[in-house]
């Protein structure tokens, strides 16, 4: 089953991917997808807040700790 953290890496996989797709093109918005995803992380590590695991803990659900 999908859980928000994990729903949460492959949406940025995918960001990513298609931000490098934009860059090996030749566009701008590569650039500026790659920036947006690089400061959310960074949000992420300084403030322990990520807006998008937020929602998608609201959408689907948190995971269930194996431990």
């Amino acid at each position: 089953m999908i859980c928000a953290e994990k729903l949460q890496r492959l949406t940025m996989a995918l960001v990513l991917f298609i931000a490098c797709c934009l860059m090996s093109a030749g566009s701008i918005y590569g650039t500026m997808l790659l920036g947006f995803v690089i400061a959310m992380i960074v949000v992420w590590a300084i403030t322990d807040f990520c807006p998008s695991i937020w929602l998608f803990t609201k959408l689907v659900g948190q995971c269930k700790s194996s431990r």
